[in-house]
């Protein structure tokens, strides 16, 4: 982007016209705009002709302002930072384990960009809505970009990527009514017993993280790091925030939202502004690169933690947040993040969700936002690129020294491959292609576990938030999840039960509240009973 001054002229570019400054309003022919405030017209009323080009050029632009949204993860905010490596992973040097540059040497500084976001609702929502909020992170390294791409929450909902798009809808506003329905949740909640774990989670407060910079940040799924010989060991990622934790309750987040629902960007915004910049440990686990028959799960299962006794958390570096965006749609709505922008030394595992995690993203964002989108200067990486890819929307240069050559192999100053940097890992796979689901789900055990970690209140406003969406769920509904919470823990199940006696369940077909909102419907009557007459005019 081009260095603005802070008055945000523009203050590299001095081709002008003669008698032009740095604020002259130009069209984007460079054309200078003499009257930006009348048409051409016939007459000073009007009609208008159709050689009104400043005219034509600014509405149809901003016909086209908006590429589409994102369908999950759509309201965000972002800033720039650093990512600062520690050298080690624990008390061993991180080569022992990754090759990955960004990683070895203890001090070494390399910039991110870090997105923030809500997953379900748009771009507008308030941003205290019950929800699983995104953490990723981009690092411009020297060997190209990194994408870690996760959310604050540890696990996630499902195990196989091919559930995604049920889940999704499941979650989003029925088609119908546009309204969010806890009814067509559970109706796929309780039909899924893997969610089970992340439900726990998301009705407690950790469902309502307090701020974007006090929330944690996890990859969630499993990823390799791999060494100079090529040998692998499984890795978790995880963000910890120096700022500490907080989450609010369903009556507090009710509160904040009633007199502001951008409080998270805005927070976020004013501390960087402040000084106050939000810092994050990256912390690993991890464990040999094999099925670990030992574990009663798989620990390539998304919806699992793994247990930090077994595999603790190693800090291998900090971040820093410390900029703030010059332009918001330039640099957060239209970053791009994918699950498979890995570097050398980083690799994938068999992880069935972070596999079709990564067709997925790349795909979102070559439609989104156009088949060059790493050409914008967000989402560029800060190496030299030189690719054969040819054409497509937006092509704004092309990345090779010869741009008589798009193809490779070639003997007349074509591009040609670079030199492995280490041994190639080379995982061994065998097997029949089979559709089954893993051998050791066990969808309750840390689910169970989970409810006995939270505190007292916190199992409280779980048990208010699941009642209050439960109840107005069918009763078939209702009795398949408490029989599922009951499996997680017998006390889990029985509060559940008990809370859903007193407040019955929807029988009668009545729309749904948004997740969290036990009062929506009562609010809908409010309005009309309160609302103020006024005479038309």
């Amino acid at each position: 982007m081009n260095q603005v001054s802070q008055d945000g002229r523009g203050v590299n570019d001095k081709r002008m016209t003669q008698g032009e400054q740095a604020d002259t309003l130009t069209n984007r022919q460079g054309h200078p705009v003499t009257d930006n405030q009348n048409l051409r017209t016939v007459g000073n009323r009007g009609p208008s002709v159709l050689e009104n080009y400043d005219f034509l050029e600014k509405i149809t632009h901003f016909d086209r302002e908006r590429i589409p949204e994102r369908v999950v993860h759509a309201r965000g905010a972002g800033a720039h930072g650093y990512f600062e490596a520690y050298g080690k992973v624990g008390n061993d040097p991180v080569s022992k384990y990754t090759r990955a540059k960004l990683f070895q040497e203890a001090g070494k500084r390399t910039p991110v960009f870090t997105r923030f976001s809500s997953v379900i609702h748009g771009s507008h929502s308030p941003e205290t809505l019950r929800d699983p909020r995104g953490f990723a992170t981009k690092f411009y390294t020297e060997d190209g970009n990194w994408d870690l791409v996760g959310n604050n929450l540890k696990i996630f909902f499902i195990r196989d990527a091919l559930k995604f798009p049920d889940l999704i809808h499941a979650f989003k506003p029925d088609p119908v009514t546009n309204i969010q329905d806890p009814e067509r949740i559970f109706d796929f909640v309780s039909s899924s017993p893997e969610t089970t774990h992340m439900i726990t989670f998301l009705f407690s407060p950790w469902g309502i993280p307090a701020s974007y910079r006090q929330m944690q940040g996890s990859g969630v799924n499993t990823y390799k790091w791999v060494n100079q010989d090529g040998a692998a060991v499984l890795v978790k990622y995880h963000w910890q925030p120096k700022q500490g934790v907080k989450n609010l309750t369903q009556k507090e987040a009710e509160e904040v939202q009633g007199k502001n629902f951008n409080h998270a960007t805005q927070d976020l915004y004013e501390a960087i502004e402040r000084g106050e910049y939000p810092e994050w440990e990256l912390c690993v686990q991890m464990m040999s690169d094999d099925d670990h028959p030992e574990l009663d799960f798989d620990p390539l299962d998304a919806t699992k933690l793994w247990p930090e006794e077994q595999f603790p958390f190693l800090p291998v570096g900090k971040m820093v947040l410390n900029r703030n965006p010059q332009n918001y749609y330039a640099e957060v709505e239209q970053a791009a993040f994918g699950t498979g922008v890995l570097v050398d030394g980083l690799d994938f595992s068999d992880d069935k969700l972070l596999q079709g995690r990564t067709f997925s993203y790349s795909d979102t964002q070559r439609y989104r936002v156009g088949p060059n989108y790493l050409q914008l200067p967000i989402n560029a990486p800060h190496k030299h690129v030189a690719t054969n890819q040819e054409g497509g929307q937006m092509l704004y240069q092309v990345d090779r020294i010869n741009a008589h050559i798009n193809y490779e192999p070639s003997t007349i100053g074509g591009l040609r491959e670079a030199s492995n940097p280490g041994v190639e890992h080379t995982p061994h796979v065998e097997g029949n292609i089979v559709r089954q689901s893993i051998d050791r789900t066990n969808d309750f055990k840390q689910a169970g576990g989970r409810y006995r970690a939270l505190e007292g209140w916190e199992r409280d406003e779980l048990i208010s938030n699941l009642v209050g969406a439960l109840s107005q769920c069918r009763k078939q509904i209702q009795d398949i999840m408490i029989e599922r919470f009951t499996q997680c823990d017998p006390d889990y199940g029985k509060r559940v039960a008990e809370g859903l006696k007193t407040a019955g369940s929807n029988e009668n077909g009545r729309i749904g509240n948004p997740i969290g909102f036990d009062r929506a419907g009562a609010a809908v009557r409010e309005a009309q009973q309160q609302g103020h007459e006024s005479e038309p005019y």
